[in-house]
């Protein structure tokens, strides 16, 4: 199969034909229709996330046709498919009890199994898995498995968001881009942070209520005053110190910070403005994914009209155009997210 390779950190993929993956006893082999080009794919792009080594194919946002099942596999042959990105085995304490996202014995191709970067994928415990609405394109449900899944999880458990209550989105990356569509289709009313325009404008062009360019002053500050005192909720879509903080400072006493960007490499560890949370009686909420039985909740929401994701997906590439975009994320990049939908090139 066609396949993009990791052979250097930092450096283009490598563009090879490789064999094709085996098809796990409790799961099935896809063939790709479409996978997202991730920030989550940048870390171990860029030798920052631990797991992934040279050799690795990237790519965790996928959906496809089943072409292979495992004699324990939950779905057949001729099955259209999308996945969260942690596979869940279904029978530990964790999977039990309905917190599947934290189990211990996850997997999640592109990290710590060969991902979606390719024509074909295995997926283990494909009770996880579940069919594609009809309604929904390959390249949009491509981005649920990760970005706005993961949001939906956020705002919706973690935070608990209320219709009415202020929601502020540090990032209007993939992540915080789902974030801000959804809150809105929960009644929130949002306010987006980044530091650029373009992306920003985009942001209200979808419905945000408010928007502040971190780069024109204390972005805290000017969200407590659009909110007349903070937010209730505050998203941090980016994994790095400077919105952490942001994000923390600019609640509102009692208001729920839920940590969404990803924390890896040198981000790992942070200075936090803890007498922020101390004075305010803040919550903190990590997050990671989503539990696969919630995903009934959000194909509805999709499929009944309740929220558009469809501005998500603002570019299509083929497999070779990958290298371009996880360049470009080493910079600020612009609006909405890109999709692999073409493995032949």
């Amino acid at each position: 199969m066609r396949a993009a390779v990791i052979r250097q950190f930092n450096a283009d993929l490598s563009i090879e034909e490789v064999d094709d993956p085996i098809c796990p006893e409790n799961g099935v082999v896809l063939e790709v229709a479409a996978c997202g080009i991730c920030r989550s794919d940048h870390h171990g792009w860029s030798g920052e996330h631990p797991r992934v080594k040279p050799g690795a194919i990237l790519g965790h946002e996928y959906c496809g046709t089943v072409v292979e099942a495992g004699a324990k596999a939950h779905h057949k042959v001729g099955d259209r498919l999308i996945a969260p990105f942690i596979l869940a085995c279904g029978e530990c304490q964790a999977c039990r009890s309905g917190v599947s996202n934290t189990c211990p014995n996850q997997v999640a191709p592109g990290f710590t199994l060969q991902g979606a970067y390719a024509q074909y994928v295995a997926v283990p415990y494909d009770h996880n898995l579940v069919h594609l609405p009809e309604t929904l394109s390959p390249q949009l449900a491509a981005g649920l498995g990760c970005r706005v899944t993961t949001s939906w999880h956020a705002l919706t458990d973690r935070a608990a968001v209320r219709a009415g209550e202020w929601v502020a989105i540090h990032g209007t990356g993939g992540i915080g881009l789902s974030a801000a569509l959804l809150a809105k289709a929960l009644g929130a009313q949002v306010v987006v942070v980044d530091i650029v325009d373009e992306k920003l404008d985009y942001a209200r062009q979808l419905g945000a209520d408010a928007a502040v360019n971190a780069r024109n002053g204390n972005a805290a500050e000017e969200i407590r005053e659009i909110t007349g005192g903070g937010a209730q909720v505050s998203i941090e879509a980016l994994g790095v110190e400077a919105t952490t903080n942001a994000s923390i400072e600019c609640l509102a006493p009692l208001g729920r910070h839920v940590q969404v960007g990803m924390p890896v490499g040198k981000t790992a560890h942070m200075t936090i403005n803890m007498n922020a949370v101390y004075m305010k009686n803040l919550a903190l909420f990590g997050t990671r994914g989503m539990p696969a039985w919630k995903y009934p909740s959000l194909l509805g929401l999709i499929t009944r009209g309740a929220v558009d994701l469809t501005p998500l997906v603002t570019k299509q590439v083929p497999l070779s155009g990958a290298s371009a975009e996880l360049h470009a994320m080493n910079g600020p990049t612009q609006p909405g997210t890109a999709v692999i939908a073409d493995f032949t090139r």
